[in-house]
């Protein structure tokens, strides 16, 4: 009886080893990764998404190659988001130039899920465009982190009726009461759900997020102050 309950352990022990092998080769591992994101203004840290395979991994290589060690937050509006991820930030010293369009020689697919939304601290994928780029492939590099402001249900409501406009119903955006309570709670910018990937949410440092959000800037969104980055794996 012993033996035959020594062979089930053995067997349920091996199953879920190869259960754990399969998610994690398909890019499903229960585990997510999190990157720490020192700035000039302070510390946060977001947690990568598992359901956006493509972007997360991507995520990871670049910051593993110090792609964005000394970068810039270039792009900051305050109620809304701050922007970073442009390789040609590191030396720019002339402000005449705008900065947004540097980054690798390739795209991502997007990876659209109605669950990731844009709350307060979503990380998501820059992008080109519709007219340029109708199948809203984001940027190779750049990201943004979401500020935003609350919303109130009736709000969401005609957000969504803009949103599904022209879409088929099998299309269409609807926001669950949960998702409602966040964006009036916790505030976001719901006018880019379905529209932009979101890949990730910061889990630390609110705070530095509101900090950066609220830097005076120029007439071309960058912050008077460089606030630069630096980035590395932690999880």
């Amino acid at each position: 009886m012993r033996r035959q309950f020594s062979v089930r352990l053995l067997l349920l022990a091996g199953m879920l080893a190869m259960a754990g092998a399969h998610l994690r080769v398909h890019g499903q591992s229960t585990t997510r990764h999190l990157v720490e994101i020192n700035t000039t203004a302070g510390r946060m840290v977001v947690e990568l998404y598992n359901e956006t395979p493509v972007h997360r991994d991507n995520f990871l290589k670049l910051v593993r190659e110090h792609y964005y060690d000394s970068t810039l937050f270039h792009r900051v509006i305050e109620g809304f988001m701050i922007q970073g991820g442009d390789p040609d930030s590191r030396q720019a010293g002339d402000r005449t130039k705008p900065l947004g369009n540097g980054g690798p020689d390739y795209t991502l697919p997007a990876e659209f899920r109605p669950e990731l939304f844009h709350r307060k601290g979503a990380l998501a994928a820059a992008r080109e465009g519709d007219a340029i780029n109708p199948e809203k492939r984001s940027s190779g590099s750049q990201f943004y982190i979401v500020q935003g402001r609350s919303w109130l249900p009736s709000d969401l409501l005609r957000m969504e009726e803009r949103i599904n406009a022209g879409k088929p119903d099998s299309l269409a955006l609807h926001y669950t009461a949960a998702q409602k309570d966040v964006y009036w709670k916790e505030g976001g910018s719901p006018h880019l759900d379905g529209n932009y990937t979101v890949f990730g949410q910061l889990v630390e440092g609110m705070d530095v997020l509101d900090r950066i959000a609220e830097q005076p800037t120029d007439g071309n969104d960058r912050p008077l102050a460089d606030i630069r980055m630096w980035m590395r794996v932690i999880q």
